[in-house]
């Protein structure tokens, strides 16, 4: 029996959204690679409306049979395969790229990794290339929204290594690695859009 493709409403619900928030920054051709891609609807939905950009998607290995079926049925010309990516691995397995995208990974990632993945994109990236990462987080300390309180309740229930980042910790990581916050952007659903810039 074939697998079923893995379904997000989340990423359903958010992808015309964030793909507003995309293209006017992706206006040129380049490699963008999602760290984390998931079921792959984003990068499918991405790579369709941005036919000038290479999509390159990547996840851990447990989460690449899904997102397969989505990039193979959808068959797009700018689409590679997904690659498997461990954003605590050094060296990645991809080593340039003009923008990075990721959505939903730095609540779920223990802090060594997103402050691994903050490094990774800082070697990546070239002078003025783009962090884009889309999430829930939280402002010196405080929640944009009741229902984030529960949602980092939920996720430190079940891990305690998880939870919702702070801004200011983010901003502080990421000038450690030569990324400057040039925008960020509030979205549906208590959700913000950041998008970092690699400085000179």
């Amino acid at each position: 029996m074939s697998q079923q493709k893995p379904f997000s409403q989340a990423c359903e619900n958010n992808k015309g959204p964030i793909l507003a928030i995309l293209q006017p920054l992706l206006t040129e051709p380049m490699t963008v690679l999602e760290i984390g891609c998931g079921t792959g609807q984003h990068a499918v939905h991405f790579a369709a409306h941005l036919p000038h950009i290479t999509w390159q998607p990547s996840d851990q290995a447990v989460y690449l049979p899904g997102s397969r079926l989505w990039i193979r049925d959808a068959d797009l010309p700018n689409m590679n395969d997904p690659l498997e990516l461990d954003v605590m691995a050094d060296p990645w397995t991809i080593t340039e790229a003009g923008a990075v995208y990721s959505a939903n990974t730095a609540h779920i990632m223990h802090w060594p990794a997103v402050v691994a993945m903050f490094e990774g994109v800082g070697r990546l990236l070239q002078p003025g290339g783009r962090f884009v990462l889309y999430g829930p987080f939280r402002y010196s300390g405080r929640y944009t929204s009741d229902s984030n309180i529960q949602f980092d309740q939920y996720l430190q229930r079940n891990d305690p290594g998880m939870g919702l980042r702070d801004l200011d910790d983010l901003t502080a990581l990421a000038q450690l690695n030569g990324l400057m916050l040039e925008a960020d952007h509030a979205m549906p659903a208590n959700n913000q859009t950041l998008i970092w810039t690699r400085s000179t």
